[in-house]
């Protein structure tokens, strides 16, 4: 078994989207293997990034503001660095087809711009992107692997597809060191909660904080998985300290809910809260993906990685967290 403090103790490390949810979860981790952490993050209000995120390590990091479509600033950031975990992006399904451009610009050519850089100035790093489930589209089989047919269902799926791929097109011709995680609905501390913009998770949780119905789209029925965030830190880590793991792309995964039996559990763990089935909105059931759940299998074999935190734990920690600090997530 890999020892990551060995992999990254004293190593220099970017985290691109780094004051964001997943991001910010990482600097913590990384913080704690002895890493020399750099977060960059545009903080754009539309995205996840919350500068509370890193509050009790922000001496201890450095931050810069930058747009990953800023090729000077990029080119500084790079230099030097070990690994470079590639979280920044626009997640935003609705966003996406409201806004096509923006999330064109950023998920494409900003990762291509993003790429192009550490080509020219550091192409050993060791490069990690975050991606989505979305990028299937409806299953036509459960649960879905890594060779099911790609029909995204919104831009930010195609968008998304076309990140990935750029980053396997760098593994494949020009030998960089490079690995896709297809992530599916990921929850914990530090997630977005202020809306349903980012995820219907985050959105529950602020319902339940505040008294409120969950309101569940459809009949309730539909199937997804989620991950714990500090599972999908473990898995960016092993992904990056994994020599196997490059030029693969790896679905993440977890024990697959009914939407209803989520809320359910949530009300529970909770101690209080109460859902409601409501009629899908027109525009959210246009790019609804149907039943979802991740077939993780071939990340499990390459680098070991599955799953650590039980749904019902990582509830029950979460609540937590936003009960301590819901104000700075509102």
């Amino acid at each position: 078994m890999i020892n990551l403090v060995s992999m990254f103790l004293h190593q220099s490390v970017l985290i691109t989207g780094g004051l964001g949810f997943i991001g910010s979860n990482l600097a913590y981790k990384l913080l704690e293997l002895g890493a020399k952490v750099t977060v960059m993050d545009n903080l754009d209000p539309d995205s996840g990034a919350n500068p509370f995120n890193v509050e009790d390590i922000k001496d201890q990091i450095q931050i810069i503001q930058a747009n990953i479509n800023d090729e000077d600033q990029m080119k500084h950031a790079v230099k030097g660095q070990k690994y470079l975990f590639n979280l920044a992006g626009q997640m935003s399904h609705l966003g996406s087809m409201q806004d096509p451009f923006k999330d064109l610009n950023v998920n494409t050519v900003g990762q291509l711009k993003l790429l192009e850089v550490c080509r020219q100035y550091n192409p050993e790093i060791g490069i990690v992107f975050a991606g989505t489930r979305q990028v299937y589209g409806r299953p036509k089989y459960l649960p879905v692997d890594e060779n099911h047919l790609l029909t995204p269902l919104d831009n930010n799926g195609v968008s998304k597809r076309a990140g990935e791929m750029y980053h396997i097109v760098y593994n494949r011709v020009h030998g960089m060191a490079t690995s896709v995680l297809r992530m599916t609905n990921v929850y914990g501390p530090r997630m977005r909660i202020k809306d349903d913009l980012l995820t219907f998770v985050g959105w529950w949780f602020r319902q339940l904080l505040e008294g409120k119905d969950i309101q569940i789209f459809g009949d309730g029925m539909q199937i997804r998985d989620l991950n714990y965030v500090d599972d999908v830190v473990n898995s960016l880590l092993l992904c990056a300290a994994h020599p196997s793991a490059n030029g693969k792309i790896y679905n993440l995964g977890g024990e697959p809910i009914n939407l209803l039996n989520l809320a359910k559990l949530m009300i529970e763990v909770n101690g209080s809260g109460k859902y409601q089935i409501v009629p899908f909105p027109e525009n959210r059931k246009r790019i609804d993906i149907g039943d979802y759940h991740g077939d993780y299998s071939l990340i499990k074999a390459d680098v070991g990685w599955q799953p650590q935190v039980h749904l019902r734990e990582g509830v029950s920690k979460t609540l937590e967290f936003y009960r301590l600090n819901k104000e700075h997530y509102l």
